[in-house]
């Protein structure tokens, strides 16, 4: 099992997760490497918790098959829950988003493409289609009166 972890300056916002619904999946990005060879995939994969594949020899199925180019051995990754919510605290702390069940890969890299919501700590106001692929958001909370951001993220993959 592996577990992506967030650390992130949050200010004046909380419950920060991915938009992810059975209607609109959101796609984790991961550079990918086989723990058989350590060869790593030259391009980020995509992985949505609601799209199964099939694995050959009809050994079930996983949200992601990948089969390395290099050995030619397959293998699969599945996530096992729904994100949690990155809470603001302070100082700001490691959070487990997500869990993952790897199996002959291993995930290396991540890039938070996609949407991302997140919640004033103040005005309860909901902020949608943030966007943290430059590393940092900001925003102005009318209801508040105040400026909001996401800053200093650092994305971790860990063995859990």
């Amino acid at each position: 099992m592996f577990a992506l972890l967030l650390t992130a300056e949050l200010e004046g916002v909380t419950n920060l997760r991915p938009d992810d619904s059975e209607a609109n999946p959101f796609w984790y990005m991961f550079k990918v490497q086989c723990t058989s060879c350590r060869e790593t995939h030259a391009n980020y994969v995509g992985v949505n918790r609601f799209e199964m594949n099939e694995m050959s020899g009809s050994r079930g199925e996983a949200n992601f098959v990948w089969k390395c180019k290099n050995c030619k051995r397959e293998s699969s990754a599945s996530i096992k829950e729904a994100p949690k919510p990155y809470q603001q605290g302070e100082p700001p702390k490691a959070q487990k988003l997500i869990e993952f069940d790897c199996r002959g890969l291993e995930f290396v890299e991540f890039k938070p493409e996609g949407e991302w919501l997140a919640e004033s700590v103040e005005s309860g106001s909901k902020f949608t289609g943030i966007d943290l692929t430059d590393g940092e958001w900001y925003d102005y909370d009318e209801k508040a009166g105040k400026e909001v951001s996401i800053k200093e993220m650092k994305w971790e993959i860990k063995r859990s």
